[in-house]
Order: C-alpha cells, then structure tokens, then sequence
C-alpha cells in the first residue's frame, strides 16, 4: 500500500508535469480551439483541477466550500451523473475566467488535496488512494491531450509555429522491407493481471483463442507511406471502407494529417515546427480508415489487440526504452538498428491502431457511481490502439493499457503496424 507520503509526492508530480507542457504558451494560446474533438490547453487545466475537486474534495469533505460554483459546469467534461456539463463544442468561446485564474484555481484545490490526504486516517486512505490514483492517470492522459491539442491549434497558424524545439532529431537510416515475426497463437491471457493500477476497461483478464499470426517488426515508415500516395491510394475507393472513402472525399484527403507539399517536396508540421519529411520515420496522424486501406493495399491487415498484447507479453518486452513524453522529443522516431528478430517500437513514438473495436471484456463491470463513465458509455463506434506514443507519459502506459478513438479521428500520434496470418 502506498504511503501518504508518496501519495503527496506523486500527486506534485504530476500536477506540476502538466504546468510545466505549459510553459512555452502564450496567454493567446490558452484559449483556441481548432476543432471539435480539440480542447484549448486553459480547459485541461482547469478540467483536470474539477476532478479532483469533484470526485475527492467535494465527495469525501462534508464542509467543503467550492473555488467557484460556476466551475462545478464549466469544467465538466462529460460526467451527467454530476451535473450538465458545457457543451465541448464550445469550450473555445470562454475567454471568461482568465488563466490567471485557472492557476489560481489550481493552487488552491492542490493545497486542498495535500492537506486532505495529510489528514486521513489508515483506514479513510485505503478508501481514497483508488480515485487518487485514478485522477493522476487521468491528469496524465490529458498531458498526452494536451500536447496533442497544442499541435492541432498551432497547426492552422500559416507561420507554422514553435511550441519546443526538439531536443534531438532523428536521422535518416536505411531500412529494408518490413519483416516479420511469427507467433504460434493458442489459448492465451490478456488483460490486466491486477498487480499495478489500471482502468476498469482493462479487466477482467480472460483467455482469448489466437491463431498463429505473423508480426511487423516495425512500424510502417513515411516512404512506404508515399508509395500508397503515388499508386492513388487516396483516389481508389477499392482498398477503403464505406465510410472511411466518404471521410476522404468529405474531408478532400490527400496525404496524411500535417503533411503539405511544398515546390514538390513533402513537409510535415510538428510540435517543433515545419520540418522536411524524413522517409524514414513512422507515418503518423493517420485514421484507422487509412491505416486499414493501406494494410489492404499491401495484401495485408491490421493487428488484434489481443494479438498486440500477445506479442509483447510472449517476448516479455517493456517500455523502459520508449520514445515517450519524458524525452521530450514529441515526435516518432526512425528506428536505429534493422536486425532485431523481434517487433520494435511496441511501446512509444505512435499509438497502433488495432483491427479490434472497443468493446468490453467478458465479465467487464464499470466502476460504482459517476466515475463508472469513465470508459465504459465509449463502447460504441470506436477502436482499440496500444502502446503509447511520444507525448504519453511513461510511467502512464502498460502492456493491458487500452486508449480507443473513433475511426476517422487522426489528430492523435497513432500509427500502422501490419500483422497477416501465419
């Protein structure tokens, strides 16, 4: 069991990492929303500080007073348990309260939690530490939206700006064709195995039948990419999905998210700017939609989720080396060596898409009272990606993690691995 101690500390943690993501902003920058699915990097803040203000001050503390009554609807992201919350759709026409506030907000509420969680008796703390836990996971995924966010908004800027400069880029490396890895398949566990917190969406652990399956030892690269762009992968409605052809034609598709041509050469926008496309990094922003023409395209398909966990399960491979968040690189990067005998790149630089919608477990439960729509009201219209990618936090990611959007979404770092059966 934890300790308060290291309940206060990581709660610091990762409250101060998501202040930090915001040092490089504008005041300007806190309030724009670029689209629908995009929140602006003020909302997170203070979405984030409603949480924990909702779910530990306000349900646990019985003469607790609210920072502000208005915020209890403002700052609701979806929670109907709780209150109507703010249309989504909107979050971009608050220029009321300022960021000033919304720090302040957050100072208060944190100096709040930390002396609550000081006060607990043994008995209340193993009581609290779940949602504790549960909000800091959640706060973390919204590092990872924010980021994410950032990058959409400071797209439609013309002068492509610079939210960091990387602290390294990756280099060209000669890459041959995808190789893959065969797996034997049989009956095998996924799920989590309950030893370490996870979401409800990621129990219970079960056995699923697999047959023998073969997997890409990379993710697919931005030149091979460009071979499906040059064949009129985008104009053939043969290796695309209904809907995901109507998505092209409707959002006039062409290339990937972020990508334009320019004098005839392909760029890409990141979070450090408008950089030449590297042939040899992993195709990235791209909806389920694209990634399954393209698998159809090369006479191949996406992985099952339960394939992916397999995988990393089978080769007992972690994400201690992954490109996430903490490098600060915020972007995928090639791969460095081209004779590992096993899947690369399984955790960080790009979320994978899977062939498996989101659904739940055999014998799912959500959890008790509001929190219970965490996850499991999205079951519905979306799919399964794994693995994390380089905006995620690492210590927020795990071999049973499940993240899901829906199929036409790409503004999120989600990317191609090609999987076939044996």
């Amino acid at each position: 069991m934890v300790t308060k101690r290291q309940l206060v500390e990581a709660y610091q943690q990762v409250r101060g990492r998501t202040e930090e993501l915001c040092e490089p902003l504008m005041v300007e920058d806190y309030v724009i929303q670029s689209s629908d699915d995009v929140s602006p990097p003020k909302w997170h803040l203070a979405h984030t500080t409603w949480f924990f203000e909702t779910f530990i001050l306000m349900s646990h503390q019985l003469r607790y007073t609210p920072f502000n009554p208005s915020y209890h609807y403002l700052f609701n992201s979806y929670y109907q348990s709780v209150g109507n919350p703010y249309p989504r759709t909107r979050r971009g026409m608050l220029s009321r309260p300022p960021v000033e506030s919304i720090y302040h907000y957050r100072k208060h509420i944190d100096e709040q939690v930390i002396d609550y969680i000081n006060q607990l008796s043994e008995v209340v703390l193993q009581t609290v530490e779940p949602i504790l836990m549960l909000g800091l996971q959640h706060e973390q995924q919204h590092q990872e939206l924010l980021l994410m966010d950032i990058k959409h908004n400071f797209s439609f800027d013309p002068t492509f700006p610079v939210y960091r400069e990387a602290h390294s880029k990756t280099t060209a490396v000669h890459l041959g064709p995808i190789e893959f890895t065969p797996f034997e398949g049989g009956i095998v566990e996924i799920g989590s195995q309950g030893r370490e917190f996870c979401f409800d969406n990621e129990l219970p652990r079960h056995q699923v039948i697999l047959k023998p399956y073969l997997l890409a030892r990379r993710l697919v690269i931005n030149a091979e990419y460009c071979e499906f762009i040059q064949a009129g992968g985008y104009q053939n409605p043969h290796w695309w999905l209904s809907d995901g052809f109507d998505c092209v034609q409707k959002g006039q598709w062409q290339a990937p998210l972020y990508w334009h041509q320019i004098g005839g050469k392909w760029y890409v926008f990141t979070l450090s700017g408008l950089n030449e496309l590297n042939p040899t990094e992993p195709v990235s922003h791209i909806s389920y939609y694209e990634a399954d023409a393209y698998a159809r395209w090369r006479n191949l398909r996406l992985p099952l989720e339960a394939e992916w966990e397999h995988s990393v399960a089978s080769h007992q491979v972690t994400s201690n080396q992954g490109n996430f968040m903490e490098k600060h690189i915020f972007h995928p990067c090639a791969v460095t060596a081209t004779n590992h005998p096993i899947p690369q790149q399984l955790f960080g630089d790009l979320w994978e898409w899977t062939a498996s919608s989101y659904s739940p477990y055999p014998g799912y439960k959500p959890l008790e009272g509001a929190l219970g729509e965490y996850n499991g009201k999205f079951m519905s219209n979306q799919f399964v990606l794994r693995g994390g990618c380089c905006v995620t936090p690492q210590s927020h990611i795990r071999t049973s993690y499940r993240n899901f959007f829906q199929p036409e979404k790409r503004w999120e770092f989600s990317g191609i691995r090609l999987a076939c059966d044996e």
